[in-house]
């Protein structure tokens, strides 16, 4: 498969696991005193689980996984408020598929779907404009979510609507950013991390320079990454690199794919649609200054929390997660999903009690799927 394969080259990952090795040797990197990666996207997560990178990789490499899982981070509350919209008289509720089974304080949306409230799985806003235009009697509602790279889709569904007049479609609006976040994980005293993988299809809207601050304020490496093995292990030896040499930098390892400055086709129509919200609530992090957009006023007929009365829109009721669930730590690196007490016992793909085990990209879902099943499995023996 040209474009793929010659990225999943075994000879060439050989070649960079080596490299790999005698560089963490050189900063005398072992596995009681490892080099701590964040691989800040989920899709690199599941990325290094599929094809073993973190059994392949030297001692001395820990991958931390970040909070790159837009699924993953939306707050129970969130969660509810999709419900509560989704049940209304007269609503269709629009989402993408892995949205459906996360699990909300009351229910999820396939549980209210199941219960009768008309909730359907789309690929994109474009899908739910549609159902717009052949339903205009119904209020068709898209659930916006995700980072930047799912963003101006979203916006310029938004201006499309606009354009045809459409009165009954509106997006509740869950975007995100990926930059804030960051930082406050720097910020926190009891996260030690000595570099960052950086998302590669976030970047590829924004471009590479809104990472500066990592560097220049805090001194830590990023390269900018793709998403098929050769990769991540390039990328990994870029930051090892960077350590060696005492500096701290931004690098684009995905430069075939993401321009420095971004797409500014993307880029417009976000400053367009959106503004910064004063701030959001994270899953795990909770409220970030100013990492999550809203709709700008110029667009407000669109905006569902403006017209359903929730939300943001009028103030809001923090739902704690449910007990025992380890969600909030996995989702910051602090526990890997295996030390989660609930990891395949009380929480599974078929029942699960958060949402990074039922996510396409969350560390829970990428470790039951590719490793977490089997240690799940020899843990519950040993009990």
């Amino acid at each position: 498969m040209k474009f793929a394969s010659e990225f999943r080259d075994p000879a060439a990952a050989k070649v960079l696991l080596s490299a790999i090795a005698r560089k963490a040797d050189e900063i005398g990197a072992t596995r009681a005193r490892p080099v701590h990666i964040m691989e800040i996207c989920g899709g690199h997560t599941h990325s290094i689980f599929r094809y073993g990178l973190d059994k392949l990789i030297h001692d001395g490499v820990e991958f931390i996984h970040g909070p790159g899982c837009p699924v993953c981070v939306l707050p129970m509350a969130r969660v509810d408020e999709c419900v509560d919209i989704a049940e209304r008289p007269g609503v269709i509720f629009t989402t993408f598929g892995d949205a459906m089974r996360v699990p909300g304080h009351r229910k999820s949306l396939i549980q209210a779907k199941s219960a009768g409230a008309d909730i359907r799985m789309v690929y994109s806003p474009l899908d739910a404009l549609e159902l717009a235009r052949r339903n205009p009697g119904r209020e068709v509602v898209f659930f916006g979510l995700g980072f930047e790279t799912t963003t101006p889709s979203t916006a310029l569904s938004i201006q499309q609507a606009a354009r045809e007049g459409l009165s009954n479609f509106s997006v509740f609006c869950n975007h995100i950013t990926v930059p804030e976040p960051i930082r406050a994980l720097l910020d926190d005293p009891d996260m030690r991390l000595d570099g960052f993988i950086g998302p590669g299809h976030v970047s590829m809207v924004i471009g590479i320079h809104p990472y500066d601050f990592i560097a220049a304020e805090y001194g830590k490496p990023i390269v900018v990454a793709g998403f098929e093995p050769t990769d991540l292990l390039q990328s990994v030896l870029m930051v090892l690199t960077q350590i060696a040499e005492g500096r701290a930098a931004v690098e684009n390892q995905y430069g075939r794919v993401v321009p420095e400055h971004g797409n500014p086709v993307s880029l417009a129509a976000i400053a367009d649609v959106y503004e910064r919200r004063p701030s959001f609530e994270w899953r795990g992090l909770g409220e970030i200054d100013a990492s999550g957009l809203r709709i700008r006023q110029a667009y407000a007929a669109f905006d569902a929390e403006e017209k359903f009365g929730i939300g943001y829109a009028t103030g809001r009721r923090n739902v704690p997660e449910l007990e025992g669930c380890a969600c909030g730590s996995v989702m910051i690196g602090k526990l890997k999903p295996t030390q989660c007490p609930q990891f395949g016992k009380g929480c599974s793909p078929e029942m699960p009690l958060g949402a990074l085990m039922v996510s396409s990209e969350g560390a829970c879902a990428a470790y039951w799927q590719y490793a977490g099943a089997r240690e799940a499995s020899v843990h519950g023996a040993a009990q």
